[in-house]
């Protein structure tokens, strides 16, 4: 169990900023601060999925308690309006906890009532459970609605085109906000409700204003639920956009927890586990699918790749996926997101995302297609899967050798003369370091970059040894292509004056001395490209340059274009956020490198370890994007992200590191 310390609950900066998240497996979620103030345009209570797994709407954006106690009306919410907090709800919050859900106490007087929140899985619904565990007498509770129905990137504003109108019947309210096919109900059982419109103005929300955003918003207050409690009484709130009428939410709840209890397995206990298994499942999301041309979809996984605001991303699934699906043993979740991705592969490349609006794939990437390779082979490793990986997946796999050879988009293709995989265009950024500002690319990588060349080995072993198992004779075309890469990459890019690897090769053949992690791919992945006192080398100087507790540096200090500082608006962000952010992804890749040099484990344990300390900052009980490269590397980027928590946890799992 995550909890917070006295002095932090007496803090209402800390509380206003430390965040919580619960999701519901369709793209959608509830999120908010401790505080239950929002600080983001993207929190909400009720952010639904409408086109699943994106359209994702703010619903609910609040709801605010109120206790009513011997003539005594007491207010539990608190809300920032433009730097000043009314109510002061925050300092009634005596505990703040989350094992399997966020669990809020307040203590007002004789009044002990602890709330305790949850998303259905597969339902865009959320329920709150009211708990009064003491009280003098009976008392009332008043819960007042803040509704703005709206995409969930923007703001809103006071406007005359959201429906006031309101149907309220046996404790469940009802609004179509906008007059639109969209549903919004509140079940609060054996409650009245005051019809009682009345817009609030100017909500700031203090990360937007740290992101250089617009950050006033304007909340529309529909009226007031009373309800009566008193000791022992249980109360299950219901915010959905699906009737509730005919749902137990007692038994929905117990369920949920239930099958959150159920995603731990057999076995011995572990508390970092447990935790980041959680976390894992918050990212795996249903993506429809369209098979062999039918009309009626299939339904298919994927993974959103980090909250708020990213959708699924084919570099962020592939790299996610040995680690959220097969370290904790979901292998149909796996297949089902193979699948679907072997489905959008196009001219021997996979979707870099799919558009937040329509879901239109874009392939403006180089290396999620070969991350691609990666996730099958640790697929089949885990499930010895021959039909599915070997009649299914191994000709698509074949096709995107084939368009690498012979040429796709953005120049993208294997060298003749040396073998290596070739890739980008002017003003074009394919690699993971794809940060662009208008039309500057911000760490141009054209020509060959270190870690796509051992993607591209990596996927030219994998398909040889596919083919040797389905006897196939390509299998030593491949692994004989694969040697002619590992001559030319030793030849290449040794940095002899350095003793490490350049970071690319550009397009006049000029290599780039940048000291990056990058170079650690070609020691970590499965057929590496470096071992040997070179790897330890590089290791050593990797550890010296770019390790922190909580993840590598993109780049190591001292180096001309180094940022210590990830903040600003989004061109100073977008400038920084490969040129010294730390990602703590990288310690995946990083723990691999160190266990192929014999690192002993008690040194691979302590990276673990000394991690965990994040999992009470940021997002409760999730990893970060990324962070400041600079101590104390503050927390930055999504709360929230899935190869951040898939590659802790696979090589936890690999290497037994709890």
């Amino acid at each position: 169990m995550i909890s917070i310390k006295e002095e932090q609950l007496k803090d209402i900066s800390y509380q206003a900023s430390a965040e919580w998240l619960e999701t519901n497996g369709l793209g959608g979620y509830a999120s908010s601060t401790i505080a239950n103030c929002h600080s983001r345009r993207y929190h909400g209570l009720l952010v639904a999925a409408t086109q699943v797994p994106t359209g994702r709407t703010v619903m609910v954006s609040k709801l605010d308690e109120t206790i009513v106690a011997n003539g005594k009306r007491t207010e539990l919410g608190t809300n920032n309006y433009n730097g000043v907090f009314a109510p002061r709800g925050y300092q009634y919050l005596e505990s703040f906890t989350k094992e399997l859900y966020p669990q809020w106490t307040y203590h007002v007087d004789d009044v002990v009532i602890t709330k305790s929140l949850l998303q259905l899985h597969r339902k865009n619904t959320t329920i709150i459970k009211y708990e009064v565990t003491e009280a003098g007498s009976q008392f009332q509770l008043l819960l007042q609605p803040f509704l703005i129905a709206r995409d969930y990137h923007s703001l809103g504003h006071v406007n005359q085109s959201l429906h006031w109108d309101v149907d309220f019947k046996n404790g469940i309210f009802h609004n179509k906000p906008y007059g639109s096919d969209w549903n919004i109900y509140i079940s609060v059982p054996g409650s009245s409700y005051r019809h009682q419109p009345e817009w609030y103005y100017n909500f700031r929300y203090e990360e937007e204003v740290n992101r250089g955003l617009d950050y006033n918003e304007d909340l529309l207050q529909y009226g007031e639920f009373e309800v009566s409690l008193e000791k022992g009484s249980k109360l299950f709130v219901v915010l959905s956009t699906e009737d509730p009428e005919v749902l137990d939410a007692e038994k929905a709840f117990n369920d949920e927890i239930n099958r959150r209890i159920g995603l731990f397995g057999s076995g011995k206990r572990n508390a970092t586990r447990e935790q980041l298994i959680l976390a894992a499942d918050q990212f795996i999301v249903k993506r429809d699918i369209y098979l062999n041309g039918n009309d009626t979809p299939t339904e298919g996984a994927t993974v959103i790749a980090g909250y708020h605001w990213f959708t699924d991303w084919g570099r962020d699934t592939m790299i996610s996926l040995p680690g959220l699906c097969i370290s904790t043993g979901r292998l149909d979740d796996a297949k089902k997101i193979l699948q679907a991705f072997a489905h959008s592969v196009s001219k021997g490349m996979l979707p870099n995302f799919f558009s937040d609006n329509n879901g239109t794939p874009e392939f403006n990437n180089v290396d999620g297609t070969l991350w691609y390779f990666l996730a099958v082979y640790h697929y089949y490793n885990a499930s010895k899967d021959k039909d599915f990986v070997l009649n299914e997946l191994l000709p698509v796999l074949q096709d995107i050798i084939e368009w690498h050879y012979k040429g796709t988009r953005y120049n993208i293709h294997d060298d003749p003369t040396d073998h290596l995989l070739f890739e980008g265009e002017k003003g074009q950024q394919l690699t993971w370091m794809d940060a662009r500002v208008g039309n500057w690319v911000v760490t141009p990588r054209m020509g060959k970059p270190v870690e796509i060349e051992a993607l591209w080995y990596n996927a030219l072993c994998i398909v040889s040894e596919f083919c040797a198992l389905a006897g196939k004779k390509d299998a030593k075309r491949y692994s004989d292509e694969a040697r002619l890469i590992k001559h030319s990459f030793e030849e290449k890019f040794w940095y002899e004056a350095g003793q490490y690897l350049y970071d690319t090769i550009d397009e006049n053949n000029v290599p780039d001395q940048t000291f990056r992690p990058n170079q650690l791919f070609a020691i970590s992945l499965p057929f590496p490209l470096i071992g040997g006192d070179k790897a330890k080398i590089i290791l050593e100087k990797i550890k010296a340059k770019l390790y922190t507790p909580v993840g590598l540096r993109s780049l190591a200090p001292g180096s001309v274009n180094y940022n210590g500082f990830y903040g600003g608006d989004q061109w100073h962000r977008d400038s920084n956020y490969h040129q010294g952010a730390v990602w703590s992804w990288l310690l995946g890749p990083y723990v691999d490198a160190l266990a192929k040099v014999k690192t002993p484990k008690t040194e691979l344990k302590k990276i673990i370890s000394d991690f965990s300390y994040h999992f009470k900052e940021g997002g409760f009980g999730t990893i970060s994007e990324i962070f400041d490269g600079d101590a104390p590397h503050a927390p930055k980027g999504c709360i929230a992200q899935a190869w951040s928590v898939g590659e802790l946890l696979r090589v936890i799992n690999t290497y037994k590191l709890v």
